[in-house]
């Protein structure tokens, strides 16, 4: 069965190490290898995960499977009684397993224990994973387009599950 652990700023290479092989396989049919590159030092570099963990409350897990990692999550409160997503993701030959609903599950039981309302999440407008959110329960409330520099935007839907608490 699966293990998740909360990762700390000890656990940052192997989180870099995970996003490496899953990023290039999720984004290479929905943006360019450039954006890929630039978002991966944007939002992966040791500096910019251990400021997310240290700074902006990012709450990360890893999740093993026969003691081996297979995927990460972060997510962290944006405002009262409302938290996010920010990352899920798990490696290619790991998915359609139900690794993917276990840490979602795991993350909603979490954040229900802190009095959450509600947890959104943003997925590129092209990603398939808004299908598998949808599944989940989420469902889309806006589409956003985000700058995040060098010409480049992120095109996302902005999905929401309520919890019942």
């Amino acid at each position: 069965m699966f293990e998740i652990k909360r990762a700390t700023v000890v656990d940052i290479p192997l989180i870099r190490e995970l996003c490496f092989q899953v990023w290039p396989h999720t984004y290479r049919n929905i943006i360019t290898q450039e954006q890929i590159d630039f978002m991966l030092d944007l939002m992966y570099s040791t500096s910019a995960l251990e400021f997310q963990m240290k700074t902006e409350n990012c709450n990360f897990v890893l999740i093993y499977e026969n003691q081996l990692p297979i995927g990460f999550a972060s997510f962290s409160e944006i405002e009262p009684t409302i938290w996010k997503l920010h990352r899920l993701y798990i490696l290619q030959n790991q998915q359609g397993k139900g690794v993917g609903k276990f840490l979602v599950t795991y993350i909603i039981e979490e954040i229900e224990n802190l009095k959450a309302t509600s947890i959104q999440l943003q997925v590129h407008r092209k990603n398939d994973a808004q299908l598998f959110y949808q599944k989940l329960g989420f469902e889309i409330i806006k589409t956003a387009d985000f700058d995040i520099g060098k010409g480049f935007l992120m095109t996302d839907f902005v999905m929401e599950k309520k919890l019942n608490l």
